[in-house]
């Protein structure tokens, strides 16, 4: 059985926040390792997002626009790099 990851392994975002509760894989299976919003069918969702930094980036805006401010989303993500899916 796979680990149950603390943070989605490519956004850092805690399952209890994910309203999918984990991604997919090609069979439909759930993923503990990445949430809905970055993995689907075995795929992520935003190609074009391609590095930990874009990623961080994308997130820190995302959570501005839910009201937070810049700084703390920083600190929210500055973790990202160290996840499996940007691990080089």
């Amino acid at each position: 059985m796979p680990k149950k990851n603390k943070f989605c392994q490519s956004c850092s975002m805690p399952p209890s926040k994910d309203p999918g509760h984990g991604g997919t894989e090609k069979d439909g299976s759930k993923t503990k390792k990445y949430c809905s919003y970055c993995y689907k069918d075995g795929e992520f969702m935003s190609p074009e997002i391609d590095t930990a930094k874009k990623m961080q980036k994308f997130c820190i805006q995302k959570m501005q626009e839910q009201g937070m401010p810049k700084f703390v989303a920083w600190i929210f993500t500055r973790g990202i790099p160290k996840l499996d899916r940007w691990k080089k």
